[in-house]
């Protein structure tokens, strides 16, 4: 027998992570079922809307441009380090909140070519998400490199055997997602990065669907490069800086493409010359986005305080019910079965899936259409509740029904 509303409800009674959701500002829309696309857009904490009226107020309003040296210069590299502790697995120097991702994208693999002379080839993933695909192409076409493609299934990801099949003595670097924006495939991070070393090549991680919602060790597995949004789990806001992990081994020897003032050894002495800063600093390009940044530091401070242990718990028990609930509806699953490979949502496949997509948005159930046949329903562990996710699979099922 599927599991009730019933047996929702007591699983949010039982839930340690429950409170959270108190600590978001509710929708104004009676008519909202359910929000299911916090994978896309993370809902906002009332603290982000304090501190944001704060820093109007006094940090912007009042000390004005004397905020930059009463602490907006380090902001970036501040909050970059706790982003780092709480999500990353990222010892303290290595990450800084920077640009858009496509942009911190950019930085990295320019960077991960120039580290590697002489290597002609980058592997790359054709279902990655079209910004990934996009940066590697322009790279490869700037840098003289030769992509090589690895089309996994739709219901997957990428492997350590194709990995292995890929790489050779010419590859440069490799990048991939860490989570498939489709599937959630969680790909085995330590064995590839771990493969691609032993060819002498680097690796460009995508960490957008996996920070804040799948615990990562990038110090451990031996992570060079890797970026990642801070809007979807990180809960950070609309456009949201991205940020930026550099290994501290490959930090001397990194040099971005785009050099800007902030990333120069001395911003404010306005040298006719740009010589790149040491650490983390020579990762940035122009001027900090101090509004975007508040967002991301109350973000990370709610994924610390809740843990990355108990939030990866409870998006397993979430994409649990909403595999279960989908099988009794008899829709097809472009999902990994095993939660152990499943990030933090669920594809649900059917062939009309763009019209049921706009149907089940009109009925309140909040979700996204990825093409061709996918309906991703994203499952946020601060926010999402199972009694939330049973009332939009039972319209889900009611929609399937009358399609």
């Amino acid at each position: 027998m599927p599991p009730t509303l019933t047996d929702a409800e007591a699983l949010d009674a039982a839930d340690p992570l429950a409170s959270f959701r108190d600590r978001f500002v509710a929708p104004e829309d009676p008519g909202l079922v359910a929000y299911l696309d916090g994978n896309s857009l993370g809902r906002p904490p009332k603290a982000t809307a304090q501190r944001l009226a704060e820093l109007v107020a006094h940090d912007w309003g009042s000390r004005l441009i004397r905020s930059w040296s009463e602490g907006w210069m380090e902001l970036p590299f501040e909050i970059g380090d706790r982003l780092g502790a709480a999500v990353l697995g990222a010892a303290p120097g290595q990450t800084v909140v920077a640009d858009s991702t496509t942009v911190c994208l950019y930085k990295l693999m320019r960077a991960a070519a120039a580290m590697r002379p002489g290597r002609d080839e980058v592997v790359a993933d054709r279902g990655n998400f079209p910004t990934d695909r996009y940066v590697v192409e322009a790279v490869a076409a700037e840098c003289g490199l030769t992509v090589r493609w690895i089309s996994p299934g739709p219901a997957a990801g990428v492997t350590l055997e194709e990995i292995d099949d890929a790489v050779s003595e010419r590859t440069a670097f490799v990048t991939l997602s860490h989570v498939a924006y489709k599937s959630a495939w969680i790909a085995d991070l330590h064995a590839i990065t771990a493969a691609a070393h032993d060819a002498g090549a680097l690796v460009v991680w995508d960490l957008c669907h996996s920070a804040g919602s799948v615990p990562l060790d990038l110090d451990a597995a031996g992570v060079d490069l890797a970026a990642g949004c801070t809007y979807k789990f990180l809960n950070a806001g609309p456009g949201a800086p991205a940020f930026l992990y550099v290994a501290a081994a490959l930090q001397q020897e990194f040099v971005q493409p785009i050099a800007g003032w902030m990333g120069n050894v001395d911003p404010f002495a306005m040298t006719s010359d740009y010589a790149p800063s040491t650490g983390m600093r020579r990762a940035l390009s122009g001027t900090p986005p101090i509004t975007g940044l508040i967002g991301v530091d109350e973000g990370v401070r709610l994924v610390a305080e809740a843990g990355i242990g108990r939030i990866r718990a409870k998006a397993v028990a979430l994409t649990e019910l909403a595999v279960t609930l989908a099988d009794g509806m008899g829709a097809g699953l472009g999902s990994p079965r095993d939660p152990a490979r499943r990030g933090g949502h669920v594809t649900v496949t059917h062939p009309d899936a763009a019209a049921l997509s706009e149907r089940l948005i009109a009925a309140g159930v909040i979700i996204d259409h990825r093409p061709p046949d996918g309906i991703r329903i994203g499952l946020s562990p601060l926010t999402t509740s199972f009694a939330e996710l049973h009332r939009a699979m039972t319209v889900f099922a009611e929609v399937l029904q009358t399609s």
